[in-house]
């Protein structure tokens, strides 16, 4: 089983940088308060680590 982690956006993209928002949108998030439950990659947690002003991660399973 792999593992995963849910990620909640807890930020608004309005008025940040375009790469900003592009990450949200790289991690399929999109909506205040909505969440996703992604892989546990490198590549995914450098995304979360580099916006942590707009997401939190809920969980971490597997």
């Amino acid at each position: 089983m792999a593992k995963t982690i849910v990620v909640k956006q807890i930020g608004s993209p309005i008025r940040r940088p375009a790469k900003q928002r592009q990450t949200l949108i790289g991690l399929g998030l999109n909506k205040m308060h909505k969440t996703r439950e992604l892989e546990d990659t490198p590549s995914v947690r450098g995304m979360v680590e580099s916006i942590p002003h707009l997401v939190e991660i809920v969980e971490e399973r597997g």
